[in-house]
């Protein structure tokens, strides 16, 4: 119940697994005084620090920029560093994404991701002599990929989709973003190896179209949209399209 102060308790079900002595997952609940503006990472860590030091969960710079406190909020993927208690209401569960192996409680197995992102060559391509000072762009060359350079790699997008979910080696939707950062980069050279990396059965095909990726963008990627353009710069053989 809030107070005349904004302190009120929120209830907190959190999933919780630890190998050393569960079998299985289990639901544990919390009951934690907060004030409105704190946020679900404030929570879960009164929770580590006051009631039980086991809950294991990743945070770091807690300003939504690194992307390690991503996990699935009232069923829906988001930074809790993010997400304020006056916006997730009094009763809130809380669990690790989905479609990544459980490591402890909320913390996932991050390494098969990052294989994944490392495979489409996420760095720039060229060839060429360097130049005396920095390669120019226009302002609009730069444009063209501006959106998929906010990718912090929390992971949302991929724990999002439901092609993850059903095909582990599926490149995944984080991966083509990164990918589309470069491939539409026109200082970089490598755009034709990865597109013929992301054109192969488990590349940009296997994704239907969902949408799911572009809710949970915590930066507000059109992850989908970035997704298209691949498929058609591929299927058309050049990034120069619309």
């Amino acid at each position: 119940m809030a107070t005349a102060t904004g302190t009120r308790t929120i209830h907190i079900k959190v999933k919780r697994y630890q190998p050393d002595k569960d079998a299985k997952p289990y639901w544990q609940d919390f009951a934690v005084q907060a004030e409105g503006n704190d946020r679900l990472v404030d929570v879960l860590n009164k929770i580590k620090w006051e009631q039980d030091g086991t809950l294991t969960f990743r945070r770091s710079c807690v300003h939504g920029v690194c992307g390690s406190d991503a996990m699935r909020v009232n069923g829906r993927n988001r930074l809790a560093c993010k997400l304020l208690v006056n916006d997730i209401g009094a009763r809130v569960t809380v669990e690790p994404m989905l479609g990544f192996p459980v490591i402890r409680d909320l913390v996932v197995d991050m390494e098969p991701f990052f294989a994944k992102y490392e495979k489409v060559k996420p760095y720039l391509m060229n060839d060429e002599p360097a130049p005396r000072t920095e390669r120019l762009q226009s302002p609009e060359q730069r444009e063209r990929y501006d959106e998929t350079t906010k990718c912090i790699l929390c992971g949302a997008c991929t724990g999002s989709c439901p092609s993850v979910w059903a095909n582990p080696d599926w490149v995944g939707p984080a991966s083509i973003v990164n990918a589309h950062r470069f491939i539409f980069d026109s200082r970089d050279h490598g755009g034709a190896e990865r597109m013929q990396i992301l054109g192969d059965r488990n590349g940009v095909w296997r994704c239907r179209t969902i949408f799911n990726c572009s809710e949970a963008c915590p930066r507000g990627i059109h992850v989908t949209d970035a997704i298209e353009e691949v498929k058609r710069a591929i299927m058309f053989g050049t990034t120069d399209i619309a």
